[in-house]
């Protein structure tokens, strides 16, 4: 699923979003973008979650386009 997070802008926006969603699925894998301002995430979450949980770590987000 790929997110996008217009306010994602530096190294600690990432480590905030990637420590966020870890710690609701371990097992998950994420990539941040910082150019796009686009975080890819791999989860047993769904999309609703995984923006509550981008949410809960400070950031809006919305599902890109494919």
């Amino acid at each position: 699923m790929e997110f996008k997070v217009p306010d994602m802008s530096c190294g600690h926006c990432t480590a905030a979003i990637e420590k966020s969603v870890k710690a609701a699925d371990p097992a998950a894998t994420i990539a941040c973008d910082l150019g796009e301002r686009l975080v890819k995430i791999d989860s047993a979450l769904s999309a609703d979650q995984l923006a509550a949980v981008i949410k809960d770590a400070g950031y809006d987000s919305q599902p890109a386009a494919a």
